[in-house]
């Protein structure tokens, strides 16, 4: 069977070649923004090769030179380009081994490789890969025939390798911020207000004068501004003068309550409910809760950036997005040209986590080239611009509802979720509306496995556990009061630290402790173990009793009901705040490819979510996001992450899964829980602020 991306992308040449001595090119659409994933990816391709890692020329992805293997998200590059780099290593490998083989005049079946080298009965038989590169061609589509190595034969996979990506990154040459290019004009865009702003007045005597004795140009066109000049530093003074310079007919005018999640319910809405009929009216003990996560930012270390030429009737744009052939054909229906007429190139960003502002620097950047044709235009957003005009994660409300039986087992169970889209803002820009420009055709929902509609809403809206009567809707929001889009997870760790929190909940209830209530409904044999092995890391066994202080609580969940099986616990204490003292992580990823890559992805995700489920929410009034500054919007500081444990369950022999997002919801859950345990008390709305304890305590 031959992989989808690879049948895609059918030629072989695509994915890698040996036009160089000595070294191997490996190509992938897959982008790294910190996740580790062409490191892994690029492990695979040296295994199946079998050459060294040290031979690899990876590629960063660029739609002149790379597969279109889509957008880089939902922990699936291991999994899905993966298995197609696995696949056109593995026939290249065959093709090769046959050439040599056919030289040899021996059976494909006695020649070994190593480090792109032939070997006949242990012996070097004179001949590598490079020797044959002429005359293997590699211009052919795969097969389907070539066998992959079994997990008994790798040599490299499952053994950690330092990350291919940190040498630049502690050296400085890694970053799109960091791109200078000759001739380069720095650019900073006026941002509307709100989707239906209208520029009335500009001052731009304030702007000039602002930007002092650098040469300052004004780009005007419909509600899009932009200010351009050699000099970064008056353009950067430009732009505050315009904000202030600027006068807006229409802007919006929020009130502050939207910025909480019960505010969902009152906005207009589509259900889809899916799941068993509503359960019938019964004697069992039945218990209701309602959970939220307010609007959250993805915070990114850095701002965004986007640089761009256009000369000779050809643009060129560097990006950090999550996809490079996606971003080529979002410039194409804004710009007007046709796609072979664009090339986008991938670089680094200083974080990403999902949709945040990456697009719109790109495509800011790309307008303003199209209208200045021949210097390189590089677009360089703000602290303010990144927290005030990047989409957001969404608000979500959760209504929860659940049935136990005489003997305190879970039977029936219900998910009410309110949420705005967690995709919506993809194929879209700011730039866009500024030009009057009309909206892409609306995004037929796809569907997931089984046929069921996919939304990011609804991801693990149901716990990972042997329930007999389940069902859920999603109330989904249109329009919202601010953009939307994806951010790390979608609304699955959302869904995981609601369902979870009330799992224990209903563990109370039935009187029974919380492990022993979720291993009791857990047939699943690697759920049950890494729930075991969690309680044998974290000392569950001597948990104590609840309202001290001291909190212990655990989660679990199989990611997306298809992925990795994770439990988390979390140790902590309460006073005024919440301070983590310790969270563990048990987790089954499937093969492993790069261990200390993917527990570097589990420990990140757990930290991320402690911010989270600590300190973060998006503040709305008036204009738009009112939270623009680390002041506003803080997140877990060095000083607060805990020590972090995590065990890595290797089963080699089976699929490859992803671990990029799996550790989030267990990690909030488990936080969740502990805080409860602490407090003796529920908080169920996040992010757990001094106020929501004081509010917690007061009402118990």
């Amino acid at each position: 069977m031959i992989p989808v991306n690879l049948a895609n992308n059918p030629r072989l040449d695509r994915w890698i070649g040996f036009e160089t001595p000595g070294r191997v090119r490996v190509a992938v659409g897959k982008v790294e923004y910190g996740q580790g994933a062409l490191t892994g990816l690029a492990m695979i391709a040296a295994e199946e090769l079998d050459v060294g890692m040290s031979r690899l020329d990876v590629v960063t992805p660029q739609t002149d030179l790379s597969p279109d293997e889509g957008l880089t998200v939902g922990s699936m590059s291991i999994e899905t380009s993966g298995a197609a780099i696995r696949a056109a290593c593995a026939e290249a490998r065959a093709l090769f081994v046959a050439e040599a083989a056919k030289r040899l005049g021996c059976a494909p079946g006695v020649l070994d490789v190593r480090d792109g080298v032939f070997q006949r009965d242990g012996a070097d038989a004179g001949l590598s890969y490079w020797d044959l590169a002429d005359a293997v061609d590699l211009s052919q589509p795969p097969t389907g025939e070539a066998r992959w190595k079994s997990p008994d034969q790798h040599r490299l996979l499952g053994q950690s390798a330092p990350r291919l990506d940190l040498p630049p990154k502690v050296f400085g040459a890694a970053y799109l911020q960091d791109l200078a290019l000759p001739g380069m004009l720095h650019a900073r865009v006026l941002r509307q207000p709100g989707p239906d702003a209208v520029l009335a007045d500009l001052d731009e005597a304030a702007i000039r004068h602002a930007a002092g004795e650098a040469a300052i140009e004004i780009v005007r066109e419909g509600q899009f501004v932009a200010l351009l000049s050699p000099s970064e530093r008056a353009v950067q003074a430009a732009i505050g003068a315009a904000e202030l310079g600027a006068a807006w007919h229409g802007a919006r005018d929020l009130s502050p309550a939207v910025s909480e999640p019960i505010s969902l319910k009152a906005m207009p809405a589509t259900a889809y409910p899916t799941g068993d009929p509503p359960a019938e009216a019964s004697n069992r003990r039945r218990h209701q809760a309602a959970y939220g996560r307010p609007y959250i930012a993805h915070g990114s270390m850095g701002p965004s950036c986007g640089v761009a030429q256009f000369q000779d009737g050809r643009l060129t744009v560097w990006t950090h997005a999550q996809g490079v052939y996606p971003m080529r054909q979002l410039l194409a229906r804004l710009c007007g040209l046709a796609p072979e007429a664009i090339s986008v190139i991938h670089a680094q960003g200083a974080g990403t986590y999902g949709h945040n502002g990456s697009d719109d620097a790109a495509v800011d950047a790309a307008v303003i080239a199209m209208r200045r044709p021949g210097a390189p235009i590089r677009v360089q957003w703000r602290r303010e611009d990144e927290f005030g005009h990047e989409p957001l994660g969404t608000a979500m409300h959760i209504e929860l509802a659940a049935e136990l039986d005489a003997g305190g087992r879970l039977v029936d169970y219900t998910a009410d979720i309110w949420s705005g889209s967690h995709t919506g803002g993809r194929g879209q820009a700011l730039a866009q509306t500024a030009l009057g420009l009309p909206p892409p055709p609306p995004m037929v929902p796809p569907t997931g496995p089984g046929g069921v509609r996919f939304s990011g809403g609804i991801l693990n809206a149901l716990p990972s556990y042997d329930i007999p009567a389940r069902r859920y809707a999603e109330h989904l929001v249109s329009p919202g009061p601010v953009r939307t889009s994806s951010l790390r997870g979608l609304g699955g760790p959302v869904n995981t630290y609601a369902g979870e929190c009330f799992i224990d909940e209903l563990a109370e209830i039935a009187g029974q402790d919380p492990l022993a209530f979720r291993l009791g409904m857990t047939s699943d044999p690697r759920a049950r173990h890494v729930l075991e092995t969690l309680a044998r890391m974290s000392g569950w066994a001597e948990r104590g009793p609840g309202g001290a202080g001291q909190g212990l609580g655990l989660a679990y969940c199989r990611y997306r009901d298809r992925g990795a099986y994770v439990a988390v616990a979390a140790a902590l204490s309460v006073d005024a705040e919440v301070r983590l003292e310790r969270l563990w992580c048990a987790a089954d990823c499937g093969q492993v490819i790069n261990p200390d890559g993917v527990k570097n992805q589990l420990e990140g995700g757990m930290i991320m979510a402690a911010s989270w489920a600590l300190k973060e929410q998006v503040r709305l009034a008036g204009r738009g996001v009112q939270s623009i500054t680390w002041d506003d919007y803080p997140i877990l500081r060095f000083d607060e992450v805990p020590p972090v444990e995590i065990e890595l369950v290797m089963a080699q022999h089976e699929r490859c899964v992803g671990a990029g997002e799996v550790s989030l919801g267990p990690a909030m859950a488990a936080i969740g829980n502990a805080v409860s345990h602490a407090l003796g008390a529920r908080i169920r709305e996040l992010p757990f602020t001094r106020e929501k304890i004081a509010h917690a305590l007061l009402a118990d």
